[in-house]
Order: C-alpha cells, then structure tokens, then sequence
C-alpha cells in the first residue's frame, strides 16, 4: 500500500485556551503522530509519504499536485478536536480529486470514535494507537476486507458505525521511532529556541496524576525504556542533525531511577545537545537536576498553575507555594532555564486571585511563563463535570456541525470570559514587559533571528488589541516558516 499523510494548516479558535498573540509565536513543531504512524506502516512493509502543510505553507492545491506525484492508495489525516472542521474541509477537497479511502486517528477519536467518521468523506478511524491498527487494516484493504478482524478500529457498514474492540496490549517501548525522514526538520522551532535543528520527543504515554484541568490526568503511564529513548535521541543528533530537543511527556522526570538512567547514558554519548522538557516541582530533587542538567537538560516547563494555595487545592495539583519557590531556585542555581505554566480563571478564580499568582510568578524569577485560560477540554474532569452539569457536549456538537464556534462556558469562576482574556493579556506584559526581564533576556539571545522573533511577538502582545468575538489566522513570519501551536 501507498500511503500519503497531511498535516494540514489551521487558524485561531474561539474555544482554544491561549490567547491568539501567543498561540502565533508560540512554537512550530512537527507532526509527530503522524509520523509515528508513517514509520509503523513502513515497518509493516509500506511506502509513505507525509506532506506538513502547514510548515511549509502548502495551499490545498500545492498539496494535492504532491499527492498525486506520489500516488497514494490511501491517505490520512490526524483530527484533533479543536481543529476538525479545518481538516473535514482539507479531506474533502484531497478525497474528491483523488478518489481514495480517507483514514484518520489522533486523540479525538478516542472521545468520540462515532462521531468522527459520520462524513461521508471519511472510512476509517483509529481509536486507539496506530501499532496493531494500520499494518492490519492496510492487509485487510488489500486482501479479504474483513474490516471487523481490524482491533481498534472504526468504519460505517450498511447503514450502521461499527467499532471494534482493540484487545492487545500496547507497549510503548516496541514502537519504531518517528519517520523523521519524512519531515522538514530544519523547519521547526519554538518560542525558546535557540539552536536548530530542533525537534521534539514523547518518551512516555499517559500521566497518573489527577489535575482536574488535564487529558491525561489519571490515565496509565506507559514509560519508554532508557535505552529506547537515548536510541531515538542519538538518532536524531547524527541523522537529522538535531541539536535541541523538546520532551513533551506530560511529566518527563515522573520515575525517577529511568530518568536517572537516561541521564547517565546521555553523558556516556558526550552529544552536543541540549534539551528541555515538563515537569512537576514535586518530581525532582537537587541530584535529579543535577544530572538532568549535567545530560544538557537547558530548559524546564514547570506546570505551576497558581500562586494562591486555595486553587492549588481545587484543581488537585498536590503541591504548596513553598515547594514551588523551592524547586524553582534550585534549578535556577543549578544552571537549568525554569519556565512556569499558569491558568487565569481556574476554580475560584477572582481578580484578586489572579493578581496574586502574576504577583507570584514575577517573585519566582522564571526565564518565561505561559498563562493560559482554563478550558473544560475533552476528558477533564472539568469537561465531565461540565456536561454532567448542563446536559450539552459542545466538543461532540461542534464535530457534527451542529453549533457554530464559540466560547466555552466556565461556570467555576464568576469571571467572564472577556475578563479572562483581558487578565491573561495583561498578566503576559506584566510579567514580560519589566525592563530588568527584557535586558537579561536579550543578553541571552543567541541569533538575529531569534532576537526578531522575540521582539516582534512583544510588539505584538503589547500594541495589537484582541477580543475573544473574532477568530484569526495564526500564521506569521518567521525565518520563512508559521508559527502555531497544535492540539
């Protein structure tokens, strides 16, 4: 089989959780579900291309001409929840013209497997992780189509959806790296960057933390092994010429022993790499971060949500004020870049409550932080509440094309959500705009590039007015590629 992978181009949503400005700058990384799934069909003996789009600005009929160069059996998609109607609008177009089945998979699925393939231009839909599900319905296609042998798998048959039970259990550690020979990488960067080539990594599935605000809160964690991950690192130093690196495990340092251990392999390579990844200020200790940063740990994103101890507590974040400014100077003195993620309008948000937790993150002396606006996304506790409460799945209407795009609700805060964005707005310049933060930052301002880019993204923030009425494209220059920030 041929199979040909689209990562399409997508713009600002009213229901997204950062402010659009930042949601611009933030970042441009590669597709790496997509890619993953690419390197288990080429593993199960199939030709695959991925064309990123949206990295590198591909209209509908640029990607269609490539497509049809390559000749594709099948092509995929991966349909996040925020951006499903963008791409529904990219796979009708390519399915049209190409008169091929359509399959599609990512996260999305998993809440509303029915719900996603309703369009008729769409056949297939993975529910569950790609490693048992493609190889078998790529046989499936070329040979009897008994499509209900296909685990995890979701299609439409007489009239009915049909889904079918995935049995197998998935072992992270068996998965083949990224196809990152399919992809531009000397394309991507994010807000921090300051070495190309740049990529980034999951070493692990899954957080058995309980955040109420979080996806992945409660769900199994399904670690890589050490040696599988300093593999796929390796990899990407002498193949890609990768020499930054982004962890985005929801928590990278979650057992500490593997980290150890990945560390410990990492300074018996001796690459000239650096990498970044998140963490919590209660899953690293003062020899942790020390070897982290021995191993060219540079950068950590500290989930910190909140300076107010009473919404710590309510979105069940189990940690203290005390240990948050403890964590944070430790790693600051050990030589790692700390950088904090905040919400405006959790649980009891107030103004005063949001005043005190930019109050407190300006105190922590952090390299940057992103405030983002409490959102009750698919699976959160606060999205389960939410439904329980009203009686109404926005998520699960707004992939049936039954509302128009709009505003979530927060019912558990009496902010509104025009407050909230004013806040967040304000709680960005607050805390970038201090004159002794800009000049220690453009001391450590690496490139011309990444000056231009640090400073236009604060000219941006400062002077451009938003509103949380409109929706906008995210795209915006930067050293010929867009920067956004996927779901």
């Amino acid at each position: 089989m041929r199979l040909g992978l689209v990562f399409n181009p997508f713009s600002y949503k009213l229901h997204e959780e950062n402010l659009k400005i930042v949601q611009r700058f933030f970042g441009l990384f590669p597709p790496l579900s997509l890619a993953w799934v690419a390197s288990i069909a080429e593993k199960a003996g199939h030709e695959v291309t991925i064309i990123d789009a949206r990295t590198l600005r591909l209209s509908k009929e640029d990607t269609l001409d490539r497509l049809r160069e390559f000749a594709p059996d099948i092509i995929g998609f991966m349909m996040t929840t925020y951006m499903f109607r963008e791409t529904l609008e990219w796979i009708r177009y390519l399915k049209k013209n190409l008169k091929v089945p359509v399959v599609i998979g990512g996260y999305n699925l998993r809440v509303y497997p029915r719900e996603s393939v309703a369009p008729a231009e769409i056949d297939f839909g993975v529910v569950e992780h790609a490693y048992y599900t493609i190889p078998k319905l790529f046989e499936e296609l070329g040979g009897g189509r008994r499509f209900q042998d296909v685990p995890g798998l979701v299609y439409k048959q007489n009239g009915a959806t049909v889904v079918t039970p995935h049995e197998m259990q998935i072992d992270f550690d068996k998965f083949p790296s990224p196809a990152r020979h399919l992809l531009p990488n000397e394309r991507y960067a994010e807000f921090p960057t300051e070495r190309r080539n740049f990529t980034v990594m999951v070493t692990s599935l899954g957080c058995p933390r309980r955040c109420i605000f979080c996806e992945a809160g409660g769900t199994p964690y399904a670690p890589r092994a050490p040696r599988t991950v300093v593999a796929e690192i390796e990899e990407c130093y002498r193949n890609y010429g990768v020499r930054e690196i982004d962890i985005f495990d929801y928590e990278f340092p979650c057992l500490r022993a593997r980290t150890l251990e990945i560390c410990r392999l990492l300074k018996d390579k001796k690459l000239d790499l650096e990498w970044a990844c998140r963490a919590r200020v209660d899953s690293v200790d003062e020899e942790l971060l020390r070897e982290m940063r021995a191993a060219g740990c540079s950068r950590i994103y500290y989930g910190l949500e909140s300076g107010v101890q009473e919404i710590l507590d309510k979105v069940n974040k189990g940690i203290s004020r005390a240990h948050i400014e403890d964590t944070i100077r430790m790693t600051r003195d050990i030589g790692i870049r700390p950088l904090g993620f905040f919400l405006i309008g959790a649980p009891g948000e107030t103004r005063e409550t949001a005043r005190q937790t930019v109050k407190f993150a300006k105190r922590l002396s952090l390299d940057y932080v992103q405030f983002s606006k409490t959102l009750a996304k698919p699976l959160t506790l606060l999205w389960k509440e939410l439904v329980a409460d009203t009686g109404y799945d926005y998520w699960r209407e707004y992939i049936l094309g039954n509302v128009p795009e709009q505003v979530l609700p927060r019912p558990w805060t009496a902010l509104t959500n025009e407050e909230i964005d004013r806040i967040a707005r304000r709680a960005y310049l607050s805390f970038h705009a201090r004159p002794m933060f800009l000049l220690r930052s453009a001391l450590k301002v690496r490139s011309w590039s990444e000056f231009k880019r640090k400073f236009r993204a604060l000219c941006e923030m400062y002077f451009k007015q938003e509103t949380v009425s409109t929706a906008d494209e995210t795209f915006v220059a930067y050293d010929d590629n867009a920067i956004a920030l996927p779901h």
